[in-house]
This record gives C-alpha cells, sequence and structure tokens, in this order.
C-alpha cells in the first residue's frame, strides 16, 4: 500500500502523520476535559506497548500517543476501543475509520464541578454538544467556560459559550455590608450600587457573572435556578486573519446553544467549498464567503430563545491591524 493511501487512512482515523518515517501518533479526543483514571492508565499502557513511551496533552484537552509504528495502527485501534466507550466519545468504527476522533475536541473549563465561579456544570453541556455535533470531521472549534473570567479562551474557537447567572436578591437577608458592591466594583463592572440601605443592580450593565453571589457573607445574593449563557462566534487562529470571536448573544438558554450547534453543520455542509483540502475548511472562512446573513438563518433555523434573550442580527468582526507608517524607528 503506497505512502499516500497509508497516510490517507491514517488521517481518517485520526493517527498524525509523523517526521519521523514509518511512524505516527494517535489522536484521543476527551470532551469536556474529564477522563476516569482508569482510562487515563489504559492510555499510558498504550504509549508504553505501542508508542515510544510519551503522552503528549493538546491544547484542546485531547491526548497524542507519539511513536506508534504504522503496522500497529490496527492493535492501537483496538485498544483504543475501551477508551472510547468509558469516556463517552461520540464516534463510529466502520470502514471509515473513526472520524470523530480529530483534534477539534469540545472544550471546557472545570465548571461548576469544581470552581467557585462556574455558573454551570461545563463538562456536562460539553458531552451534550459532543452528541450533537459528532461524529464528523469537519474544522470546527466548539469551547464551554463556566463564567466570563473565560478560563478556556473561547474567545478563540468558532462558537464559545460563557456561563451566565441571573442573580437572585433577597432584600430581607441583606444587611448592607457592601461586600457585593465591592467586590462587582474589583472583578466585574461595578453594576451594583446601594440605595436606601438596600442594593441595586443595574439590569443593563450586569453580566450575569455571580461575583456577588460569591461575596455575599447573608446569602442575600443567590443563584436563578435557570442557567443562561453568553454566545460568541467566529474567533479563529491560523493563517488568514485571526481574530477574537464577537459577542452574539447574551442570556440565551441550553436548548438554543444545543440547535445553533446542530444548525452550524448543516451550513457547512451547504456551504463548503467544493475546492477544500481532506473536505476541511475552516468555518469562519465560509462565514466570511456566503455574508452574516446567511449564515445567520442557517444558525437560527427552528431556534426559539427565551424571553430574556438579547441577539444580534449583524455582527462585524475586527482584523489584524498595523501602523505601515515608515517614520516608526
Amino acid at each position: 500500500m503506497g505512502l499516500d493511501i497509508n497516510a490517507k487512512k491514517m488521517m481518517k482515523n485520526a493517527f498524525r502523520i509523523s517526521k519521523v518515517r514509518g511512524e505516527t501518533a494517535s489522536r484521543v479526543r476527551i470532551p469536556g476535559g474529564l477522563i476516569d483514571a482508569k482510562s487515563l492508565v489504559k492510555v499510558t499502557e498504550i504509549a508504553e506497548k505501542y508508542g515510544n513511551g510519551q503522552i503528549f496533552l493538546t491544547n484542546r484537552q485531547g491526548i497524542e500517543i507519539p511513536g506508534i509504528k504504522w503496522e500497529d495502527v490496527d492493535a492501537v485501534k483496538e485498544e483504543l476501543q475501551s477508551i472510547i466507550e468509558a469516556i463517552g466519545t461520540n464516534q463510529v468504527d466502520d470502514e471509515t475509520g473513526y472520524p470523530a476522533s480529530g483534534t477539534r475536541n469540545v472544550v471546557a473549563c472545570p465548571g461548576a464541578r469544581l470552581c467557585p465561579f462556574g455558573c454551570y456544570d461545563t463538562t456536562e453541556l460539553a458531552r451534550k454538544m459532543e452528541d450533537v455535533i459528532f461524529p464528523n470531521n469537519r474544522h470546527v472549534k466548539i469551547a464551554f467556560t463556566g463564567c466570563s473570567n473565560d478560563c478556556a479562551k473561547v474567545r478563540m474557537d468558532d462558537i464559545g459559550i460563557i456561563g451566565m447567572t441571573e442573580p437572585q436578591y433577597d432584600p430581607d437577608r441583606c444587611i448592607g455590608c457592601e461586600q457585593c458592591v465591592k467586590w462587582c466594583k474589583k472583578r466585574s463592572v461595578g453594576a451594583l450600587s446601594m440605595l436606601n440601605g438596600k442594593v441595586k443592580r443595574d439590569e443593563d450593565l450586569c453580566i450575569g457573572c455571580g461575583v456577588c453571589v460569591h461575596y455575599c457573607p447573608t446569602r442575600a445574593w443567590t443563584r436563578s435556578k435557570e442557567h443562561y449563557f453568553r454566545v460568541v462566534l467566529m474567533g479563529r487562529t491560523g493563517k488568514v486573519n485571526p481574530r477574537l470571536a464577537e459577542d452574539f448573544a447574551r442570556w440565551i438558554d441550553e436548548e438554543s446553544i444545543l440547535k445553533m450547534g446542530h444548525n452550524l453543520y448543516a451550513y457547512i455542509e451547504e456551504y463548503i467549498s467544493k475546492d477544500a483540502p481532506n473536505g476541511k475548511e475552516h468555518v469562519g472562512y465560509i462565514v466570511d464567503r456566503t455574508g452574516f446573513e446567511t449564515f445567520y438563518e442557517y444558525l437560527m433555523k427552528d431556534v426559539t430563545p427565551g424571553p430574556k434573550a438579547e441577539i444580534a442580527t449583524t455582527m462585524y468582526w475586527g482584523g489584524k491591524r498595523y501602523d505601515r507608517s515608515n517614520n516608526l524607528k
């Protein structure tokens, strides 16, 4: 079998083509960034048995096992199956390989499972999105972060989801200590103020970060039962005009986000360039080509946001800017 045929087959099965002839690296996605200890031990066993004894942790919370010989690819695939099943990645093993095992893993910060500022269970929602969008091998990056601190750096992704909460205020529990006012000013946007001994929240300014909830000593502030989210769109790295994602929606619900994820892939299938190498084109380039209006129509199909949702119907992205003066020293 020639090199080109082998290379194509291995890439479909999420094996990276190595600089070392005859060797490859296996890619293992970990949706939401959470893996059980038993599966991690299995990764170690594969690395020692078939690889060079090393494990690389990718930027997108995946794992690469380098140093695998080409002739061992099928054996490694078989041993990876128990990890795939334990983690719950949504992919298939057929004649096309593992088309869902690519490096574009759905990323999530630890969220409410660990962080006191997390507004929701990021891993759980990341895995729900996993079930919606995979298996596929399109060039899309989606990330979830628990609050506006954005530890997951979601503004560098095609779709970024930022957790929000609508702070609930009980004036009867408030003692007027102004801790929430002070910390909202220090660690957030200064949306709180004192009025006649009680706290007033500027609803337009509030970003739903939950800082007031965290610092209130009497639980006068609590998180809303409903989970809300801010959605940012079309951030990207890469060679052509890298940029940060811009705000698209806020106070939007979970169901709407999952539908957007599904619709995004329908849009790609319709408008991806027929000349795209290996069927891969960065979705941001497609949006640039078709225009935002077309993208918006696909993205919002059958999406019915709640009454609090605020959505941008027009978006503009910045890009690289340089001072081209020849007088710079």
